[in-house]
């Protein structure tokens, strides 16, 4: 029998006993649920089933008032968690978990509701984009740190960030992947099965700060992906691994760059220190340095000049080194302590955005948009503009629900990482490089822009009607460049105007982009931008 269902059956068992934590109702709607003084009633009936429960209530959906499986339709449903949320939120508490399963005439759920609101604040949470190249360790090391378990020599804690198939088939990461762990007064509160969203969505609830990990490709073949990660999310810091008995490879080089483009403070990380020698240590350590200088960063020694030299100085021009084994657990609680005193680099400003990165479709909720809150908040029941679609309009949309780490919140503010489900559009319509507004924003789609850029990397010259991939947000598109004066050459610094070849998007000055074709890349600023006809 699977969990949920047994949950359901349990909580049918139980009824509405008097003084219990359990509630049932057939469906919870705007118009007469929150009308008068229906919604004040409703908020103290909730507030007393969770303190009942000592702090947790059992909400059934779909049912009638003896337990009979009534069933209601999805939109019907979403409206009902809507609504409870609400409830839960003038009550002080917030739901914790939704789980949802069809029956013959529509959805029956059941929802957990927590006492305490949920994570007041992002100062405390910080997001970290790792890179580096394949087999060097990136997910090995993530997954030591969620958890606080040492790795195998096999990557079996690796196997805990890769989700697709044939990721855990070859032991290759193919896309990105999310992991998250915390802190509280005791220390790290690791992840016990990074696996169960459960177990993942406990610590967004009991932790008082937040680590979050993109952790990206390492394998060439996906260097788009990768460069995806590091572009398209709001991240506070980048890790570059490098492994102990291998060293800095053109893969590094590349991953380097990309963190040096985005202006990202970063640190750099040494793996697999049990399988190498001192003295290759060492040569390592001093070619990471060679190489730091080279692009006119300072290398500092975590195990030279200790953590609170790293805290301090991490920034434009100093990269900390550290040490560490996923097998001995060497060098992790150096990063523990290191990760629990970062600060937070990236700001909330203006009103609320957010890049598409991923789209899918949930049973019973539906289109479900995935990406990183660039600023500003987003609510439950708020509604949003959705584009620019092909032909550039903006569709209106409006927002079911909101998951962080598969804990459903309320709210999600600037620097989460988080799934939105959207009511008003098929999941299919939903592309990468799409962004969420405000439902009174005034977006102008942009087919066109001025940038200033500067070619990192190219055999020859770039001229009129070169076509690299841009790489802006989490847009990852082909473009036409058309240098000011005729050609850029390595090195060449320059204004170029740039043309998405088959669609627009929302782009604006300020905004820092990568662009790459085969081995080719440079880096780029928008400076101006013109509407799509």
């Amino acid at each position: 029998m699977s969990r949920d269902r047994a949950l359901l059956e349990r909580a049918l068992e139980r009824g509405e006993q008097d003084g219990g934590n359990v509630e049932f109702k057939e469906r919870l709607l705007q118009s007469i649920h929150l009308e008068g003084g229906r919604r004040e009633s409703l908020a103290a009936q909730l507030r007393h089933r969770v303190l009942s429960g000592d702090g947790e209530a059992t909400y059934v959906v779909g049912v009638t008032d003896d337990g009979g499986l009534a069933g209601i339709d999805p939109d019907t449903f979403s409206e009902s968690m809507d609504v409870l949320s609400l409830l839960a939120e003038e009550a002080d508490c917030h739901i914790e978990d939704v789980q949802t399963w069809g029956v013959k005439d529509g959805l029956v759920g059941i929802a957990q509701i927590r006492e305490g609101a949920v994570l007041e604040t992002d100062d405390k949470h910080i997001v970290i984009g790792t890179a580096g190249h394949v087999d060097h360790g990136k997910s090995t090391l993530v997954g030591s740190l969620v958890t606080g378990r040492p790795d195998d020599g096999d990557g079996a804690t690796r196997a805990f960030l890769d989700v697709q198939p044939h990721e855990v088939e070859r032991g290759l990461s193919a896309d990105l992947s999310y992991a998250v762990y915390g802190f509280d007064d005791d220390g790290p509160v690791h992840v016990r099965n990074p696996n169960r969203k459960d177990d993942r969505a406990q610590i967004v609830e009991e932790a008082d700060r937040l680590v979050s990990f993109v952790d990206t490709v390492g394998h060439e073949p996906w260097l788009r992906t990768t460069i995806r990660g590091l572009v398209g999310q709001k991240l506070d810091y980048g890790l570059l691994v490098v492994a102990a008995d291998d060293g800095p490879t053109r893969t590094t080089r590349e991953h380097l760059g990309v963190l040096l483009a985005t202006d990202l403070p970063t640190m750099v990380v040494l793996t697999k220190t049990d399988i190498a020698s001192e003295e290759q240590i060492e040569s390592v350590v001093l070619e990471i340095e060679r190489l730091l200088r080279e692009v006119g960063k300072s290398p500092l020694r975590i195990a030279r000049h200790g953590v609170d030299a790293a805290v301090d100085e991490i920034g434009d021009t100093v990269v900390p080194i550290a040490e560490t084994s996923a097998i001995t657990m060497d060098g992790l609680d150096v990063l523990d302590e290191l990760f629990e005193r970062l600060p937070k680099t990236t700001r909330d400003e203006g009103e609320f955005r957010m890049y598409i990165d991923r789209s899918y479709a949930v049973t019973g909720v539906g289109a479900v948009a995935s990406g990183t809150v660039m600023r500003g908040s987003v609510e439950a029941g708020d509604k949003l503009l959705l584009g620019p679609m092909p032909d550039g309009t903006f569709r209106e949309v409006e927002v079911r629900s909101i998951e962080m780490h598969y804990h459903r919140v309320d709210q999600a503010q600037a620097g989460r990482i988080v799934g939105i489900a959207l009511k008003g559009v098929k999941e299919p319509e939903i592309e990468r490089g799409m962004v969420l507004l405000p439902a009174d924003a005034d977006p102008v789609p942009v087919r066109e822009f001025d940038a200033e850029v500067m070619v990192l990397n190219h055999p020859t010259r770039i001229g009129d009607g070169y076509e690299p991939v841009v790489h802006l947000e989490t847009i990852g598109e082909a473009a036409a460049f058309s240098p000011e004066n005729g050609r850029l050459l390595p090195g060449d610094s320059g204004i170029a105007r740039v043309r998405f070849k088959f669609r627009p998007y929302l782009v604006e000055p300020g905004q820092k982009f990568v662009f790459r074709e085969g081995r080719s890349k440079g880096v780029g600023t928008v400076t101006d931008v013109y509407p799509a006809n």
